[in-house]
């Protein structure tokens, strides 16, 4: 049993010297901890908070002057870290007294930005902020909480303090202003026992509602602590996290619509340049037929011959203008066979390179992907003079990979046209991006990176 007893004191001995209250503890003895780890902490305010107050100010000047030096980035940094040490210590304190007086557990060290911004952090003017505002308020705090300490303490000890003599005593008077101007107040109190028991009764009353006091205090001064220098950038940081995606959505939007625009211009300009001129001469040729049906009846036989001539051509170019707005084999056999497809009809012998996918993918990111192959290819047909070419397919981490590498001449560049640019905004439309990596003499690959979950 002894040995049971001494190791639940071990026990108990860690948690005494942090500074935690046993479960068991009474509540006046809990009580009275509390109070005095707060009085510690509202007394020791003033020097804190106005040391705190020369430093932020040094560490501010500081780094102004650094930032006018040339290269004076380290000292700006160190600067700033300086005036925002002062927040850390009042946050380091809020946390001790918090966990000794059976609240929350210590805070620890500060949340802090992942990025500092700088001079532009607004972290960093919480922290100077609340370094200007905590001094009137820890001022007024510690004077309360000493003065009720002071007052308490001092008619609490009044009997010990002055000698019992029996007899009458002159009436106990309070005074409040100055010789010429002050009020009196009488109190009476012209007998030692009942001075001695007026004194006990303050005394009492005072130190009894000091806890809740030093309560109050702190409420007061640290709340307005944690309002400042809790990590309240998150906040900024998420709205302009918002704005990002906001924007980053704008961009979408005007790429997909830059990207249909073009795709549509080349449509109209496909379709005026091919199955319009074959349409038109195909009236033509039936016009003319219609004209020599009595009399040339030759002529007419060679007219149709002619005009069934351009009706297959007009309709092999829809057929192919056709996949290029809805590729049959994309929508009915998925990405892989469609760039199956795409190869085998490249001009430059092409390669495929894609691996089996595991399922569908969305139809946008499909159609992406698909174009921005054919539009490559259509490129190194036209511009790299290349002898062989490769086409790619990966998806893996989220990401859908596409690429196209010829042995050209290289020297490609989005900015140079070749319908790079398009691509770029059909790869952006979709939350995607575009790389090309084309030195010169080549060789030259094509890359899209599109997001699919």
């Amino acid at each position: 049993m002894e040995r049971d007893y001494a190791e639940d004191m071990a026990e108990s001995l860690p948690s005494v010297v942090a500074g935690r209250w046993r479960p068991g503890a009474g509540p006046a003895v809990r009580v009275g901890r509390r109070t005095l780890v707060e009085s510690l902490y509202l007394l020791t305010a003033p020097l804190s908070a106005a040391a705190g107050l020369l430093l932020a100010a040094g560490g501010l000047c500081a780094a102004t002057a650094g930032s006018l030096v040339p290269s004076g980035s380290p000292v700006t940094a160190r600067a700033l870290a300086l005036a925002r040490w002062p927040g850390d210590l009042e946050w380091w304190r809020i946390g001790a007294v918090r966990s000794r007086t059976g609240g929350a557990r210590g805070a620890g060290r500060r949340p802090r930005s992942k990025e500092p911004d700088g001079a532009a952090d607004p972290e960093l003017w919480l922290d100077l902020a609340h370094a200007v505002l905590v001094l009137p308020v820890v001022l007024v705090t510690s004077v309360v909480t000493g003065l009720w300490w002071f007052v308490g303490v001092a008619t609490a000890t009044y009997p010990l303090r002055n000698q019992v003599t029996p007899g009458s005593l002159r009436p106990m008077t309070l005074y409040a202003g100055s010789d010429r101007s002050h009020v009196a107040l009488s109190l009476g109190l012209t007998s030692p026992s009942g001075r001695i028991a007026f004194a006990l009764s303050v005394g009492l009353l005072l130190l009894s509602s000091l806890p809740l006091v030093t309560r109050v205090c702190v409420s007061a001064q640290a709340g307005l602590g944690q309002a400042l220098l809790s990590n309240m950038s998150a906040l900024h940081r998420r709205i302009s996290g918002l704005e990002r995606e906001r924007d980053t959505a704008r961009a979408q939007a005007v790429a997909a619509v830059t990207a249909e625009t073009a795709a549509l211009r080349r449509l109209e300009r496909d379709i005026h340049d091919g199955p319009q001129q074959q349409l038109v001469r195909l009236a033509m040729e039936l016009g003319r037929a219609q004209h020599h049906f009595d009399s040339r009846p030759e002529l007419v036989r060679a007219a149709l011959a002619d005009a069934v001539l351009r009706t297959q051509e007009a309709l092999d170019e829809l057929r192919a203008l056709s996949r290029g707005i809805a590729p049959p084999v994309l929508t009915d056999r998925g990405l892989r066979e469609a760039l199956r497809a795409l190869a085998a009809r490249s001009v430059v012998p092409a390669e495929l390179d894609a691996v089996a996918l595991s399922r569908r993918l969305e139809p946008g990111i499909e159609t992406a992907a698909y174009f921005v192959v054919a539009e490559a290819l259509t490129n190194v047909a036209k511009h790299s003079h290349a002898r062989r070419c490769a086409v790619g397919l990966r998806h893996t981490g989220g990401i859908l990979r596409v690429w196209v590498t010829d042995d050209g001449v290289g020297g490609a560049a989005p900015a140079e046209g070749h319908g790079l640019r398009g691509l770029a905004d059909r790869a952006r439309a979709v939350g995607g991006r575009l790389r090309v990596d084309s030195p010169e003499d080549g060789p030259t690959t094509v890359t899209a990176e599109l997001p699919c979950h």
